[in-house]
């Protein structure tokens, strides 16, 4: 069960955008860029308040890579294992930041909710393999050790 300050949050961006089924897409960006993911439940009210099915909503959340229903950390870190960064050893770069966060198996998250690890298949910067993305920001030209040097000043501070 969310906190009604969810709910009043949507509230808010509902009446930014309308209460209109055209509104769907832009409601749900802005309030995957409130909480860093779309929570299920959220968008069933969303599709109720605008009157759009919720099996609707849903089929467009999953449509569009972008959504994602699973709470993301405050960085996302997105390495890019396209050809060109592959070959330029992103895997390593992926492999160094999971150790570093100590995450195990099919976990991407940390417990903190600090950081989010994803794989994407192309960032758009071939030239500038192998790169990263931490959110916004484009981490050209990376290596293990720069990985791990930029979590560690993500987290505050050089930690060994």
């Amino acid at each position: 069960m969310l906190d009604q300050s969810y709910y009043e949050k949507a509230d808010t961006i509902i009446e930014q955008y309308g209460r209109k089924p055209a509104s769907l897409i832009p409601i749900m960006q802005d309030i995957q860029a409130e909480y860093r993911y779309l929570p299920g439940e959220l968008l069933n009210y969303v599709a109720d308040e605008i009157g759009v099915t919720r099996s609707r909503a849903y089929s467009v959340a999953t449509f569009y890579e972008n959504f994602s229903f699973d709470a993301k950390g405050k960085y996302i870190i997105k390495v890019c294992d396209g050809t060109a960064c592959h070959v330029r050893k992103s895997q390593p770069v992926k492999d160094a930041i999971v150790k570093e966060l100590g995450l195990e198996g099919k976990k991407c998250t940390t417990e903190d909710m600090m950081f989010t690890v994803e794989t994407v298949s192309c960032l758009g910067a071939c030239g500038l393999a192998p790169t990263m993305m931490v959110n916004e920001d484009v981490h050209p030209k990376m290596t293990p050790d720069k990985a791990v040097k930029l979590i560690r000043e993500l987290r505050g501070g050089n930690q060994e």
